[in-house]
């Protein structure tokens, strides 16, 4: 019997990237790989491959309607971006049954880890102290009540609560926080977690983490005015996408000292040479590589072997993240491309 096929085409990404060896092989012993080299795939080549092909996995899945029509066999698709995107008739695969799945939660694991690390940097003063000791003015022995903070028994709020977040909040447990959050797509069953609204995580906690996903809905939904009304002291780490704030009132506030930010994430990427918040000294920042670490991403590919072999198995779990009909479209309308993807 022969292998059902698996297209992949998945560049941006590179395939080392997204699977380990094992993984790879893995993936090779249940299917037939069609594709998988580290640039785009032709896309004559990938049409030509569709009638017979069960999954296509891919860094950007565009098909059509008609497109789908003439992949019978076709059992999922699976982005490897980061996000669901415009190019894809979901209404076409929900009805003809094909499951659309994201490797978002293939990245919790890595950027946890940096929303950990900023939150401990920005918690003990780890960024600053060490810029005042380049600049000769470290200060000895001195606590920064208006800054610094013990982690233990904190207040921490979440923006989310999906993987990352519930990741973060994993790996933070030894600390003994009291966690919040608002998610608007959750039951407080499902998050497990008290869920409150937005001003009360924005204003009540002395962390607050971003790890919210863009949506049509959700742009500057931290509104300057909101931003305004953070207590002083509080440190926010913005994980997730600027998308969700109104990232020059973030800035404006750790200017004047009212918060300590950490980010990621930027409005447009690369930033400017000379932008502004290049100079300021109560951030945090990091050129969009919470991921960027090597094996950071492979996780990735272990999901989707496991959820391939779920599939052809006709087993229910998945890893990976299925598309909600609900708000997939909303999802997709939001996804900005970086500049240096494009």
């Amino acid at each position: 019997m022969p292998k059902p096929r698996l297209i992949l085409d998945q560049h941006f990404r590179q395939v080392e990237e997204l699977f380990s060896p094992t993984s790879y092989d893995e993936l090779g012993q249940m299917c037939e790989i069609v594709g998988g080299q580290n640039w785009r795939m032709d896309r004559r080549k990938l049409e030509k491959a569709l009638p017979g092909a069960t999954f296509l996995v891919a860094s950007k899945p565009e098909l059509t309607s008609e497109l789908i029509t003439t992949a019978p066999n076709l059992k999922a698709t699976i982005e490897v971006s980061g996000a669901f995107q415009a190019g894809l008739d979901y209404t076409a695969c929900f009805d003809r049954g094909i499951e659309v799945l994201s490797c978002m939660p293939g990245f919790m694991y890595s950027v946890a880890e940096m929303a950990l690390g900023m939150i401990v940097a920005g918690a003990r003063g780890l960024v600053s102290e060490h810029e005042n000791f380049r600049r000769r003015s470290e200060n000895w022995l001195a606590d920064n009540p208006l800054t610094d903070f013990t982690l233990y028994g904190q207040k921490v709020g979440f923006v989310g609560y999906g993987a990352i977040a519930r990741e973060t909040h994993r790996l933070l447990a030894s600390f003994a926080p009291v966690v919040q959050a608002y998610d608007p797509w959750l039951s407080e069953n499902e998050a497990g977690v008290p869920l409150v609204a937005l001003e009360e995580v924005m204003t009540q906690n002395r962390v607050v983490v971003i790890a919210a996903s863009p949506t049509a809905e959700n742009e500057a939904m931290i509104s300057a005015e909101l931003v305004g009304k953070i207590r002083a002291g509080t440190l926010v780490v913005l994980i997730s996408r600027a998308h969700c704030v109104d990232f020059p009132a973030m800035v404006a506030a750790a200017k004047t000292g009212q918060i300590r930010f950490a980010t990621d994430v930027f409005p447009d990427e690369p930033i400017l040479l000379d932008d502004p918040i290049r100079d300021l000294r109560n951030v945090i920042l990091s050129p969009h590589r919470a991921a960027a670490v090597p094996g950071g991403r492979q996780p990735i590919g272990d999901m989707i072997v496991d959820d391939v072999r779920a599939i052809l198995e006709g087993r229910p779990e998945r890893k990976l993240k299925p598309a909600n009909p609900a708000h997939v479209a909303s999802l997709a309308a939001a996804v900005k491309p970086l500049k240096m993807l494009e």
